[in-house]
């Protein structure tokens, strides 16, 4: 994880995790989108907050910004309880909501200003124009109004206004939605930057490649509960990897026996193909004097992980 940051003209609070929430829960009449959610992002780090369409990510978000009140518990942004010190809590984070409200009227340039003095930190005018550079937004774009504008592009527009003051902690619910492969590569090259100068993103997102590229947690929300909470790596750990053994000469079925944490999928005269748990160790022993010409080794994917923990609700 990167280092803590803090700044010389933000209170003490600063050295308090950048985002602290403690059993949030939301009601609806007899709907409970979020129930007793508890969860703590540590300084410098990415984490991924997933879930299906309608699982509470967006919910918890508006929670934690006090854009709704939760029936029960709170939400702390570097110690300042988002309810109470709302304005001061908001103050130290860049938010990209799931939908841009723009005023269609504006021109891009204007909408920048415009949130930019909203945040109580003007921006600099050099970082955000190198945002824009990033997001290939040009002087000509910001002259537009935002009825002009596609999807992708007030999708970039509302990238740049939420990194423009440099916050040390950035909320996004689905960044990349709307965005073309390029532009989604230099989200991830943005993101990067910020893991590096020690800021903490907190990213919504149900593109498990993407939170697989660029995170390093995950919590997962099924229902409004919160199911799991486990490093990238753990995860992909969980979910074997995908071996094929291709041999130079034909070998006999019979000779295939599985060690432990394996499964033979297809055994054929010149090629094997099996999942493996854990090291690879046990089936090299066993291909041991085998006419072996090539290994070919798939490592898991997260989603192979999430996708099965989801729909079972529990450990896969």
């Amino acid at each position: 994880m990167g280092a803590g940051f803090r700044r010389p003209d933000l209170p003490a609070t600063m050295t308090a995790l950048p985002l602290a929430i403690d059993r949030l829960t939301k009601r609806f009449g007899r709907l409970t989108a979020v129930e007793d959610l508890t969860l703590s992002i540590e300084p410098g780090e990415i984490f991924g907050f997933l879930g299906l369409n309608g699982a509470g990510k967006t919910t918890t978000i508006r929670m934690v910004l006090d854009l709704l009140r939760p029936t029960a518990g709170r939400a702390r942004i570097f110690g300042l309880d988002s309810r109470v010190n709302g304005r001061a809590a908001r103050a130290l984070v860049g938010y990209l909501p799931g939908e841009n409200p723009f005023y269609d009227d504006m021109t891009g340039g204007a909408t920048l200003d415009l949130l930019g003095r909203l945040n109580g930190r003007p921006p600099d005018d050099g970082r955000r124009r190198r945002l824009l550079d990033r997001f290939a937004l040009g002087a000509r774009d910001l002259t537009r109004q935002l009825r002009e504008y596609s999807t992708g592009m007030k999708r970039k527009l509302g990238l740049v206004q939420a990194f423009q003051h440099d916050p040390p902690l950035v909320i996004l619910d689905e960044p990349s939605e709307g965005l073309d492969p390029m532009m989604q590569e230099a989200l991830y090259a943005l993101l990067d930057d910020m893991r590096r100068d020690g800021r903490t993103v907190f990213l919504s997102s149900h593109v498990l490649p993407e939170v697989e590229r660029v995170c390093d947690r995950i919590g997962l929300l099924r229902a409004g509960r919160l199911a799991l909470v486990s490093t990238v790596a753990e995860v992909q750990h969980l979910a074997p990897r995908r071996v094929k053994v291709v041999f130079g000469g034909d070998v006999a079925a019979a000779r295939l026996i599985a060690p432990a944490g394996s499964e033979t999928i297809a055994a054929a005269p010149r090629a094997w193909t099996l999942t493996v748990s854990g090291s690879l160790g046990p089936l090299l022993d066993v291909l041991a004097g085998m006419p072996v010409a090539d290994l070919e080794v798939t490592e898991p994917h997260i989603e192979d992980v999430l996708v099965r923990y989801y729909r079972e609700g529990g450990t896969p």
